[in-house]
């Protein structure tokens, strides 16, 4: 279950609005005067987010099933869907798989990929070395436009606020969901009527994201929003407000038929349909599911392989192979990384140790570097790794562990300090 409060008549059709990363659901406090007069705006939190209770969810998968559980806890069965960067992940993936419950979807400062894996699993990694202060400090330039920033203090503050209370084992298990999320070759599966709304100076998800979506989405329509970043709504909120209000109140009329929406003395006159205020992108070319003739254990191998050492890695590895290594690269991949890795016997934190320990002892120290990165990518603190190979001094010699300790504190201070 999730925390959710109402706002709006209880007899008006039911409109879900699902927050940002690292924010409550008072990010749409501008919006709800207006929509709530034509809705029942359902508001919820993520797990540990807003003083929530903190269940990590590492899935978006996880997400909207918690999301559905407590909606249908409330009696709501069909909803328009709002929801901003992971709130709208959330929001696609309910109407990949439960389209019959969505009757209209907007995506807010969204993708079908939120940038990569790697980055989403660093920032994991610097939160779970020095807490959430370091992402709070620079969520203002992620999240705001400079003149924003400057002339509003008081917001600015307020959303650094957000970050700082938020339970840290749950925005990282939120990381690793996004770092997960990828809808890329599902789009066309989208079948409600969807809105994309992207800030246009949006440097985290922005407008190319944007246009993916639309392009993908076999109903959807683009809106730039001049003068915004990533959280529009707080940084213009009238204009994604009216937005909205376009597309719930035109979009749901085809779905939502026998709920019309309640009339409202504020808006006598109909909405005319959302107009893109920039050209929409030609369809991005989507990767293959999988590449031609490879084995499910394989596919699952690269899945883990790449979720543990991150894609830089791997793809430095591949693209180094020639007619002479690829075997070599398939094996590895197929079995070490597809057998072994992705059996259920171990977590990746127990893999993880029991992988630095035979590097020392083995003395191949060349390869020690991407297993601590990979360690701390599982999970491991540097408190932890140090305790590994204090241990492996004991079994394996202080000469291999002492090497080892300086290969690991160079990787450590690297992967855990906080952007400048």
């Amino acid at each position: 279950m999730l925390q959710y409060r109402f706002d709006g008549p209880e007899d008006a059709p039911v409109l879900v609005i699902g927050p940002s990363l690292g924010t409550t659901w008072h990010m749409w406090d501008r919006q709800i005067p207006d929509l709530s007069q034509h809705w029942r705006v359902f508001r919820y939190d993520l797990p540990g987010h807003g003083g929530a209770p903190a269940h990590p969810a590492a899935a978006v998968t996880d997400l909207a099933d918690r999301l559905l559980a407590t909606l249908d806890s409330v009696g709501v069965q069909r909803f328009g869907y709002a929801g901003c960067s992971i709130g709208g992940a959330v929001g696609a993936d309910l109407a990949l798989r439960h389209p019959h419950r969505v009757a209209a979807l907007a995506l807010v400062a969204a993708s079908p990929r939120f940038g990569t894996a790697d980055e989403f699993r660093q920032r994991g990694v610097i939160v779970r070395s020095n807490g959430l202060e370091p992402i709070a400090r620079t969520s203002p330039e992620r999240w705001f436009t400079p003149g924003f920033a400057a002339a509003q203090p008081a917001i600015v503050e307020w959303a650094v606020q957000m970050v700082r209370t938020t339970d840290p084992g749950c925005y990282i298990a939120s990381c690793e969901a996004l770092a997960a999320f990828d809808i890329r070759t599902e789009l066309p599966r989208i079948g409600v009527p969807t809105l994309v709304l992207v800030g246009a100076e949006d440097k985290v998800t922005g407008p190319a994201e944007a246009r993916t979506l639309v392009a993908g989405i076999p109903d959807a329509r683009l809106a730039l929003v001049p003068g915004a970043s990533h959280l529009a709504p707080v940084e213009q909120p009238a204009a994604v407000t009216d937005l909205l209000l376009m597309h719930f109140s035109t979009a749901w009329q085809d779905t939502l038929g026998s709920t019309p929406v309640p009339p409202s003395p504020g808006f006598a006159a109909p909405f005319a349909p959302v107009v893109p205020v920039a050209e929409i992108a030609a369809a991005a070319d989507l990767p293959d599911a999988s590449p031609t003739g490879r084995s499910d254990r394989y596919d699952r191998g690269m899945k883990v392989r790449r979720e543990v050492l991150g894609d830089a890695h791997v793809d430095a590895a591949t693209a180094a192979s020639d007619g002479f290594t690829d075997d070599f690269q398939e094996l590895l991949t197929r079995y070490a990384w597809g057998e072994i890795w992705s059996r259920e016997g171990l977590d990746r934190k127990a893999r993880s140790c029991v992988s630095l320990t035979a590097v020392v002892a083995s003395g191949h120290l060349g390869g020690l570097a991407q297993h601590v990165r990979a360690a701390l990518r599982n999970g491991l603190t540097p408190v932890e790794i140090k305790e590994v190979l204090l241990q492996t001094a004991v079994y394996c010699g202080i000469p291999a562990a002492g090497a080892a300790f300086e290969i690991a504190q160079s990787v450590i201070q690297e992967e855990t300090t906080p952007p400048a």
